[in-house]
């Protein structure tokens, strides 16, 4: 856990609050590739939104973050057990493990280490799935605003991980035997001004801009936002595309 880069403890109760749900229809695949629900692990699981969702298809899940505070954020459930540890080393014990998640995190972890565990932990056959969301898009002139601040504003600010993202993790190791017919899926919310807005701060490096200048880059384009945005009550579509890659442990 030495190596273990924090972008987001100093705002935990606000991440949690501000960022999007995954669709149910990709858990639901997720189940669906699964002959056996006894037991997920959701690696790098924050403040476990995806946990949750896990819970509703496996009889018990694992959730562990490096992260006291994201933890510490997490709902409590009776399915779901809570532990603060590295994805690289993990509580489980060996091959019994239906499932392995790892939700907007993969870029942040030792991936030679990691995989070392997944093939640990999961049961012969198992899946790993790993996934991300990318740039939002409301319209043309809410995403121009949103681009003055993602990168003309924000872009020296963002680690360098966040190239991954962008890429939908294509350029990492992903030495598993893959689904290469996984469906596309995509997130989507109906939200206001107000909690679009929620969401922009939450980004580690707008918290970043904040805390090295003392500048709130989301309130200084919050005018240009409110234009482009129209009446600030009404909620507008927000969506994102989600890369997906999924691969199993052996023969099932």
């Amino acid at each position: 856990m030495a190596d273990f880069k924090d972008h987001f403890s100093g705002h935990a109760s606000q991440y949690a609050q501000a960022r999007p749900t995954y669709p149910a229809a990709l858990f639901e695949w997720l189940s669906g590739q699964c002959p056996y629900h006894e037991l997920a692990w959701d690696a790098g699981c924050g403040n476990g939104q995806a946990s949750l969702a896990l819970a509703r298809h496996f009889r018990r899940v694992h959730a562990s973050d490096p992260s006291a505070t994201q933890i510490a954020a997490a709902p409590a459930d009776p399915r779901i057990t809570w532990r603060v540890e590295p994805a690289e080393r993990c509580s489980l014990p060996d091959h019994g493990a239906d499932l392995v998640t790892v939700a907007q995190a993969y870029h942040w972890f030792e991936h030679e280490r990691f995989i070392a565990e997944v093939r640990r932990v999961l049961r012969p056959g198992g899946l790993l799935a790993v996934w991300c969301y990318g740039l939002s898009e409301v319209d043309a002139a809410v995403d121009a605003v949103y681009f003055r601040l993602y990168r003309d504003i924000l872009d020296s600010y963002w680690p360098p991980e966040r190239r991954h993202i962008e890429s939908g993790y294509r350029d990492l190791p992903f030495p598993l035997a893959e689904i290469t017919e996984a469906p596309r899926f995509h997130m989507a919310h109906e939200w206001t001004l107000t909690q679009y807005l929620d969401y922009l701060r939450s980004w580690s490096a707008s918290q970043r801009f904040l805390k090295e200048t003392g500048r709130d880059a989301v309130a200084e384009l919050a005018p240009a936002f409110s234009e482009a945005w129209g009446d600030p009550e009404r909620p507008r579509e927000v969506r994102w595309p989600l890369s997906l890659r999924a691969g199993r442990t052996g023969a099932r």
